[in-house]
């Protein structure tokens, strides 16, 4: 095995998806702590412990307690004392719908996903939404059902409400044993081994291991009635779920990152339905007390699929294909705030990527070099020398980038599928301190590069219109305008139905239509026409009455 296909095997890309508030960063945070990236784990919310999650680096994250962008952090994780570590890498995304737009775009750039799910609240609307995009994908899905030290449905009733709501099959590969104040663990059904924990929010505490389930060992720690309960649990899961192939992890393999051919997945069949998107392994955990969170790691690392094939509009992308390729499906201003810098998020689809060659950027068609790119850990950059398919690195941005451009050894390739949503909620953003205008500008222009909202500018009044998704960005471009850019900005309501982009093939009936429109029509940040309808009715109406023109709905057509 080539040197390429060593390092793009053991690369593990993958997102952490849920409802907000189900423990998507607490669960992040956890895996860098058992990963060794951290010693520490900070908490999202707590007023004991004053260390900050990781990935929540972002000043307004910190306050709210909510992720509002999505945050890359990679490091080598050895899962069997003798075995090779494997490269990981995790898209901590934001939960909050306002933000969905961010959380779909990191959708594109990851080879598995992992759903975290409350044991009290069961399966929520934007997890649901989430699955469906998913499902589309063909992403295999991993569950991890979270706070278990807290009271919440029968473990097998939340089984049966996942196969419902996300529409996959589903088997349990750990137990909880009770939950709420009297949750004594994990049992282990992937390595068929008992972990009892004591619970401790921010370290790793030893655990005790009894690998035989009919030892009397079991009743001393956890009581007769509970050892019963659990053995009756485990023999109804093997009953009504799909037999596990024995023992995949005990001996000495396991330990090496290798190919994903279905029969070398160490679940067998069951292995083959995860890795196309149809079954979805089940943990059991408490992500914030590192209950059962080693568990989901090691397993993870074993079934999860290396880098996957994309497919670009011209051909189909082999991850370990020589040629290099890969597409910026995010970007970031001011993660350094002593810089007034943008960074651009790269994934890797394809071969290898050097410091200081030259790459073909397609948009431009022109050859690039880069002298500084950057591997991530949160908000810490530091410059790397090479990087493999898979892996997510950061690139400065000079106005040089938008999301969906693609980078190449030369070839011309599209990636297809990075989603714009069209805003459905508008104001006018008007300038509260004239001092500071140069700033509000370049604040402005930055964010809106980032794809936080879209920009319009009237052609009537030449008023700037920001359009978002939800109420919630409007708040986190005011906050981060003032904090990161020492801009004050306020907003004017403005009552709009729908923005759609308009085209035609006729230009005289395209300059009629603006003609006519004048006072709804604007530009977006590319110079392209804009049609501002203020009610559903306008739009109908404006759609009849000019055949020949076409009206989008998303900016990617």
């Amino acid at each position: 095995m080539s040197e390429l296909t060593n390092e793009i095997q053991r690369r593990r890309t993958f997102a952490i998806i849920s409802h907000p508030d189900a423990g998507k960063t607490t669960l992040t945070e956890k895996l860098l702590l058992f990963g060794g990236a951290i010693h520490v784990a900070g908490a999202v919310k707590s007023n004991k412990i004053k260390k900050t999650a990781t990935s929540d680096w972002m000043e307004i994250e910190k306050q709210r307690g909510i992720s509002v962008a999505t945050s890359v952090m990679g490091f080598d994780y050895v899962s069997t004392p003798l075995g090779e570590p494997y490269k990981i890498n995790i898209l901590d995304t934001p939960g909050h719908q306002d933000f969905a737009e961010d959380t779909y775009r990191t959708l594109t750039a990851v080879d598995s996903v992992i759903i975290v799910v409350d044991i009290a609240k069961g399966v929520e609307a934007h997890t649901r939404k989430l699955m469906e995009v998913c499902r589309m994908r063909k992403t295999p899905v991993m569950v991890f059902v979270n706070k278990m030290d807290r009271d919440g449905k029968d473990p097998f009733d939340l089984l049966d409400e996942l196969e419902q709501e996300l529409k996959i099959g589903v088997r349990p590969l750990s137990w909880p044993i009770e939950m709420g104040a009297k949750f004594k663990g994990v049992y282990n059904i992937y390595e068929e081994k008992l972990d009892l924990y004591t619970p401790s929010k921010q370290t790793i505490t030893e655990k005790l291991e009894i690998q035989d389930l009919k030892n009397s060992e079991l009743e001393r720690q956890i009581g007769d009635d509970l050892a019963q309960k659990l053995r009756d649990d485990l023999e109804l899961i093997a009953g009504v779920y799909a037999p596990i192939p024995p023992n995949p992890l005990k001996g000495e393999q396991g330990g090496k990152p290798g190919n994903n051919a279905a029969a070398k997945s160490p679940l067998g069949d069951l292995g083959v339905q995860y890795l196309n998107g149809d079954l979805a392994p089940v943990f059991f955990g408490s992500a914030l007390n590192n209950f059962g969170v080693k568990e989901l790691l090691d397993c993870f690392v074993q079934i999860a699929p290396s880098p996957r094939p994309v497919q670009a509009e011209e051909r189909q992308v082999i991850p370990e294909t020589d040629l290099f390729s890969g597409f910026i499906f995010k970007i970031h201003a001011n993660m350094d705030p002593n810089h007034r810098s943008c960074i651009a998020f790269l994934k890797i689809c394809s071969g290898k990527f050097d410091r200081n060659a030259s790459y073909k950027h397609v948009r431009f068609d022109k050859m690039m070099k880069f002298s500084q790119a950057t591997a991530f850990m949160a908000q810490k950059k530091e410059t790397v020398d090479e990087a493999f398919a898979g892996d997510i690195i950061g690139l400065p941005d000079t106005g040089n980038f938008k999301i969906g451009d693609t980078l190449t050894s030369g070839e011309v390739l599209h990636f297809k599928g990075l989603p714009s949503f069209s805003p459905e909620m508008f104001k006018y953003i008007e300038n509260a301190d004239p001092m500071k205008t140069k700033q509000l500008n370049k604040g402005v222009d930055q964010l809106m590069d980032e794809g936080v909202a879209q920009l319009f500018v009237n052609q009537y009044n030449g008023r700037k219109i920001i359009g978002t998704v939800g109420q919630l960005q409007f708040e986190v471009i005011q906050y981060r305008l003032l904090h990161e850019y020492g801009a004050q900005c306020r907003w004017e309501p403005l009552h709009l139905y729908k923005a759609c982009w308009i085209e035609s093939d006729s230009p005289e009936d395209l300059e009629n239509f603006k003609k006519r429109k004048y006072q709804y029509m604007a530009l977006d940040k590319q110079e392209r026409d804009v049609f501002l309808a203020d009610s559903a009715y306008v739009l109908q109406m404006a759609q009849q009455d000019f055949p020949k023109i076409r009206f989008h709905f998303s900016s990617e057509f």
